[in-house]
């Protein structure tokens, strides 16, 4: 009797994770390997619940919509496991026949990744991780499947409203990124740049503390130079004690809902520079948009699903798929495995090379190692006067 495997999601969605989804289901389907291959609805919490789709019963017609579907086809989760929920789940997948698990997601989901492979170290089951984070925080790779398509969105949008604002030169306007600890999102933004001073003007990543009073010194100083501003600010500002500038609405376990930062800078220069301002909050905007999705994110987040099925039939467990730079340009990328270990909670953030002196801006590295990922050149905008 032929053996089972099983698809799992965790966190965040992106607009490339049925991309891996679509690529781990044909290869497990090519391999011809495995009986069936199940999707687990929901997550961890839906293996646990045994609730399991069959991707033998769903049609052709909607597996080759996956690649262009944003989120989750199958549905994902933040479930909180504790050491009895792995045994739990180890129990379910030797009911099911279940041989072979992929686990796709960020860092929390590569903590339970490597939890689970160990919970299933001695029965035969091969657990392997595929990387998925729009955050792009995930430690050794060289980037994340999802970052791609977050930054091509963040450089399109910020080129967009970096005209906007160039036209009617009146106002500051903020935009918040996405990103709690790691500003590659905020970093991102910085491609929307065609020539000298275009959008975005000052860029805030977490990584440095922030400090009220330079900010707004920053900002007046663009405004009265430029007339209409573009700050990018990442939803995760602290101050050098490490405090959040907004004090988060809500926190549970590894999840933070944070207040609403740019509006909250917004209304600072308001009232104390006496600039007219505004805020933009695209939020899950940025990660849930096919029209900006990345063609080089998407084909990797497919090439890492079909790795991680590849890995697990060929017996491998207890790692992940991870991406090693073998050229910028022309840029070219291969795939490894990484003992789950080494990536288990492990964040990576943006390092200082990416960042200029006063941490308002990246470097030209930054945008070199950056520019590949996003795919085809930006369009290009007019420029009458």
């Amino acid at each position: 009797m032929k053996e089972n495997l099983i698809i799992m999601h965790g966190g965040g969605p992106t607009a490339v994770l049925n991309c891996s989804l679509y690529g781990a289901v044909r290869e497990a389907q090519k391999s011809g390997a495995v009986e069936h291959i199940y999707g687990a609805v929901g997550g961890t919490g839906g293996l646990l619940r045994e609730q399991l789709l069959d991707f033998n019963a769903v049609p052709e017609e909607q597996l080759e919509l996956l690649p262009t579907t944003p989120a989750t086809a199958i549905g994902t989760s933040r479930d909180a496991l504790e050491a009895e929920d792995y045994a739990r789940m180890t129990e379910i997948l030797e009911a099911h026949n279940i041989r072979y698990v992929l686990m796709n997601g960020g860092n929390g989901t590569m903590d339970a990744c490597g939890k689970l492979a160990a919970a299933c170290k001695d029965k035969g089951i091969k657990v392997m991780g595929i990387p998925k984070t729009m955050d792009n925080d995930i430690a050794v790779t060289d980037h994340c499947p999802g970052f791609g398509s977050v930054a091509r969105y963040m450089a399109g949008t910020v080129r967009e409203l970096g005209v906007d604002v160039r036209s009617l030169p009146i106002h500051v306007v903020v935009l918040e990124s996405l990103g709690r600890n790691a500003g590659w999102t905020t970093a991102a933004s910085a491609l929307a740049r065609e020539q000298g001073g275009d959008a975005p003007h000052l860029i805030y990543p977490p990584e440095r503390p922030f400090h009220e009073d330079e900010f707004l010194d920053k900002v007046g100083d663009m405004y009265r130079k430029l007339g209409g501003v573009v700050v990018v600010a990442s939803e995760g500002l602290h101050d050098d004690a490490g405090k959040p500038i907004v004090p988060p609405i809500f926190q549970t376990g590894r999840s933070t809902y944070f207040g609403d930062v740019s509006s909250h800078l917004a209304q600072m220069i308001v009232r104390r520079l006496g600039i007219k301002a505004r805020s933009e909050k695209p939020g899950i905007l940025a990660r849930a948009s096919i029209a900006w999705q990345s063609p080089v994110d998407a084909a990797e987040a497919e090439l890492a699903g079909r790795e991680a099925c590849r890995a697990a039939l060929a017996g491998e467990t207890g790692k992940m798929v991870g991406f090693r730079r073998l050229s910028t340009e022309p840029y070219r990328c291969e795939t490894f495995l990484i003992p789950i270990e080494e990536v288990m909670l492990g964040e990576r953030v943006l390092t200082p090379e990416y960042l200029t002196a006063d941490g308002t801006d990246v470097t030209e590295e930054f945008r070199r190692w950056c520019a590949p990922l996003i795919g085809p050149e930006l369009p290009s905008m007019a420029r009458l006067v």
